[in-house]
């Protein structure tokens, strides 16, 4: 390790000292987050002008900064699977669940792949309007590289029954793990059918159910009380994953992509303002979800992990909106793998009418436009909450409208600044699924939802 390596490491660390103190100084856990989101940015800044992107110093510091930063993102993966499991089984047992139970889930999955569906449209109308062509973009060596290792990829590609079908959990125990892109899907399920399992002990052997809530009980705030602890060290993951990225962030590639960047998130942004549409139209103040999910969808973003974002999610659903555990858990465990308005919705739509031209087709034909909406809503079912996720959306819907996927590669150069904003659309969409569930079904504390922020917070 070489001397400016080390005083990089040192800088970091002097960074997260700083935190820490403020933490010591009481300072509100919301603002030490944006705090840390700026230190990061220019801490990232000041790397990437010192050393610039391709140099050997800033490789060698990246490792050292990962160790904070994803170190942190792996510590909320760990504990998503666990947090998944037993959060579906105590609601059960804290009778959560009841006669809604079949309601709730069909609407969130309905708000899910609905607001994919309108995401894509919205993806559509951004590339029309920014006149986005592939041919228009260069390709480099790193584009045809990736180019090519998504047409390897996309043998691994299933049809939409396989992919029904794999959410199905053959082993549990290895979906606890995270072993499959529908893994979490399947942690839901196996969850769900213990906990209607342990109603109908309830009704014919009292005692046993009893013995078996009190450890599940038991479980659950232990799993909590983990989750707490990891929650607690997010201003610090904040800060390293922001210096990061935009330290490694290729300043030329973005200006060169600059249009294409710019669509994405004019249709990301108005894909949200459509969140605060929906949220507003159950009879709630669409600012008041604004405050109250700032600090998970900040998170998100940085982040760009919708898995390692699901405490944060969970928690804000419950603590801040009123949402019930049952239907929190459900919405938020199901928005990893299905309707992803970003990675399955938006990313998709944008690359498929950007790609169509060069093969000869009018992205602008009524038969176009509609095959496209149907395909993406429908394969948004099993995308990963992880990263790669929309890379997997866009091989299906390239596939499925039989388009050249190796053009998908044109934006790898500004594909991390894109995932920023798709993941932070993503979490927002399964938590207005959470909250529409909860509202149809008559279960959302209004009153937790409208109190103000500082009287929940997701990490004391």
């Amino acid at each position: 390790m070489n001397l400016f390596v080390l005083l990089n490491v040192a800088v970091l660390l002097i960074v997260i000292a700083f935190l820490y103190f403020l933490k010591t100084k009481h300072v509100k856990f919301s603002n030490r987050v944006f705090i840390a989101l700026g230190l990061g940015v220019l801490l990232g800044v000041g790397l990437q002008f010192a050393y610039g992107i391709e140099s050997e110093t800033l490789t060698e510091t990246i490792p050292w900064y990962n160790i904070v930063g994803s170190g942190y993102v792996k510590l909320l993966q760990m504990i998503s699977m666990p947090l998944v499991f037993i959060s579906i089984l105590a609601a059960f047992t804290k009778v959560t669940i009841g006669k809604n139970f079949g309601k709730s889930a069909a609407i969130i999955l309905s708000v899910l792949i609905g607001t994919t569906a309108v995401a894509a449209s919205i993806g559509i109308a951004s590339t029309v309007i920014f006149d986005l062509d592939a041919n228009q973009i260069m390709h480099g060596d790193a584009e045809v590289a990736r180019g090519e290792a998504m047409v390897e990829k996309s043998a691994e590609v299933t049809t939409l029954p396989d992919q029904i079908l794999s959410m199905f959990p053959a082993n549990p125990f290895s979906d606890l793990t995270g072993a499959r892109a529908t893994s979490t899907i399947g942690v839901v399920i196996f969850a769900a059918f213990l906990g209607f399992s342990y109603l109908t002990l309830v009704r014919k052997e009292q005692e046993t159910a009893d013995n078996v809530k009190k450890g599940i009980d038991a479980l659950y705030g232990l799993i909590m009380g983990v989750v707490r602890i990891i929650l607690r060290l997010t201003p610090y993951g904040v800060a390293a994953i922001m210096a990061r990225t935009v330290a490694t962030s290729d300043l030329g590639a973005i200006m060169d992509l600059g249009k294409f960047v710019l669509a994405s998130y004019v249709a990301l942004i108005t894909m949200f303002i459509i969140h605060l549409i929906i949220v507003a139209l159950t009879g709630l103040s669409p600012l008041q979800y604004v405050k109250k999910s700032a600090e998970t969808l900040l998170f998100a973003f940085t982040s760009r992990s919708s898995a390692g974002a699901l405490p944060l999610n969970i928690q804000t659903q419950t603590k801040r909106f009123g949402v019930p555990d049952g239907i929190a858990n459900f919405a938020g465990s199901f928005g990893l793998s299905i309707g992803q308005n970003g990675c399955a919705g938006v990313y998709p739509a944008m690359l498929a009418v950007m790609i169509a031209p060069t093969v000869g087709i009018d992205p602008l034909t009524p038969g176009f436009i509609t095959t496209l909406i149907l395909i993406v809503a429908i394969s948004s079912f099993g995308v990963a909450g992880v990263g790669g996720g929309a890379t997997f959306a866009a091989i299906i819907v390239l596939s499925a409208m039989d388009l050249p996927i190796a053009l998908a590669g044109i934006l790898i150069s500004v594909e991390p600044l894109i995932d920023m904003g798709r993941t932070a659309l993503n979490v927002s969409g399964s938590m207005v699924s959470g909250i529409v569930s909860s509202r149809a079904t008559n279960e959302l504390d209004t009153t937790i939802y409208n109190e103000s922020a500082d009287k929940a917070p997701l990490v004391q």
